[in-house]
């Protein structure tokens, strides 16, 4: 079964930088993209809502980082795992958020 605890960090490593940009955001005072915005992923949030929906990402995460098996800095499956799915959300955050912002274009224009 340890393949379904890499799987675990894998998804806690995804919340963990999804909590990152909306937690920031909201401390900033910032709004954002949310899931609780009209429409749905596109619309801005307040910085309250980013706030609340980033320290919820945050406890998922740690849930599934630091609650499912035993994992270890030092095993480099786990934090291979954790740092995959940082990588991936951070893909895919940057080229949808990109879309609003731009960031996909090589000027960032």
């Amino acid at each position: 079964m340890e393949w379904l605890h890499d799987l675990s960090y894998l998804f806690g490593g995804a919340f963990l930088a999804n909590a990152v940009p909306h937690f920031v955001s909201g401390m900033m005072g910032r709004s954002f993209q949310s899931p609780f915005a009209k429409p749905s992923g596109e619309g801005l949030s307040s910085s309250t809502v980013n706030v609340l929906w980033g320290f919820a990402n945050f406890v998922v995460a740690y849930l599934l980082i630091a609650r499912v098996g035993c994992f270890t800095l030092r095993a480099a499956d786990h934090v291979t795992a954790a740092g995959l799915g940082v990588l991936l959300m951070g893909v895919m955050s940057a080229r949808l958020f990109g879309r609003f912002h731009g960031g996909n274009s090589p000027t960032g224009s």
